[in-house]
């Protein structure tokens, strides 16, 4: 995996038939991200807002100063049972 790259585990219930999107836009095999075992291997860095401290807490709370900080969502799309299923908000570990 390059540095750039993020990686994602895939929930233990993702069939080998699924759809990723990444802040709502489709991602696309091979050109965006490569499956690996049980993990998607994205071709750039995802971006996960931290927590916030209480200093930001507070500047956002007075109206100073929003949250402006990149913030990927990573959903995976897929059939279980015959319904689609969503797996939202999953979580990208930075390449190393």
């Amino acid at each position: 995996m390059s540095q750039t790259g993020s990686r994602i585990e895939l929930p233990s219930d993702v069939p080998e038939e699924f759809d990723v999107f990444v802040n709502g836009v489709r991602q696309e095999l091979v050109r965006d991200y490569r499956v690996q075992g049980r993990a998607l291997i994205f071709t750039r860095s995802l971006a996960q807002e931290g927590k916030l401290g209480p200093l930001r807490w507070a500047s956002m709370f007075l109206g100073v100063a929003g949250t402006y900080r990149r913030h990927d969502t990573v959903d995976v799309v897929y059939q279980r049972d015959g319904q689609r299923v969503v797996a939202t908000g999953l979580t990208p570990e930075d390449g190393k």
